[in-house]
């Protein structure tokens, strides 16, 4: 329901597996493209985002290069649980990643928050 109420433009399906799938359009600022986002509600485990369109260019920073899922956060900083819902977390985050990517693809600079890796 809260996906419903904050992203009506997005529409949830129920897969066989019992994950819930969320995919809509997204668009950041009026000057930007209009993304189309899937996220995947998979329970206690890592909700996976991915932008379908338009795909993100080979090696941009922050996705997982096997699951081609957005990095949205580190383990050690935040903790996801079933409890928590999509539009209050991960929305905010995805709709940031776009913004730094957008920013990135000009410059090839990342100025969005992350955390050093492989520490």
């Amino acid at each position: 329901m809260a996906m419903k109420s904050r992203y009506p433009q997005f529409y949830a399906k129920r897969e066989k597996n019992g994950n819930i799938s969320f995919k809509g359009k997204l668009q950041v600022k009026p000057e930007l493209p209009v993304y189309t986002v899937e996220i995947i509600y998979r329970g206690n485990s890592t909700p996976a985002i991915q932008i379908l369109d338009p795909a993100p260019v080979k090696d941009a920073p922050h996705i997982y290069s096997d699951t081609q899922s957005l990095c949205l956060y580190h383990r050690d900083n935040f903790k996801w649980t079933a409890s928590k819902l999509i539009a209050n977390e991960i929305m905010g985050w995805t709709a940031g990643w776009i913004y730094f990517y957008e920013y990135w693809l000009q410059t090839k600079e990342w100025v969005g928050p992350e955390v050093p890796h492989g520490l």
